[in-house]
């Protein structure tokens, strides 16, 4: 199985979901992240301002930095190669880098199905 490093910007926390105002795609990001791991993935996730020595100690992290600087930040390395660079990907390709079967086409992300007469069973009560 593939090691899948994801390099991202400063953010005031580990996963940049917190506070108020919390950007879709990380939190998107953050379910996919643990849907790998759930699936036997190796997925590490390096935060520039709380791990920057994690940025330093890989040279193409240090060389794609010097070239783009942060604002290219997110940087996604696969077995040490650059995969995807400015973007998080979704979970077809975080599946696909970790060598896992695809993900089913039209899959529901929380596993629900709907009963009959709706999603509360037919009550009105939603």
């Amino acid at each position: 199985m593939s090691t899948i490093e994801v390099f991202e910007p400063a953010m005031c926390c580990s996963t940049g979901v917190c506070g108020t105002d919390v950007p879709q795609e990380l939190v998107t990001f953050s379910a996919d992240l643990d849907w790998l791991r759930s699936q036997g993935g190796d997925i590490a996730r390096f935060n520039l301002a709380s791990e920057p020595m994690a940025f330093t100690g890989r040279p193409a992290v240090v060389q794609f930095l010097q070239v783009s600087g942060s604002e290219g930040l997110p940087l996604v390395v696969v077995d040490g190669v650059i995969a995807m660079t400015g973007r998080y990907p979704d979970r077809d390709q975080l599946a696909r880098w970790a060598g896992l079967a695809p993900v089913p086409a039209g899959r529901t992300e929380l596993d629900l199905t709907q009963s009959a007469g709706g999603c509360c069973g037919g009550s009105s009560c939603c």
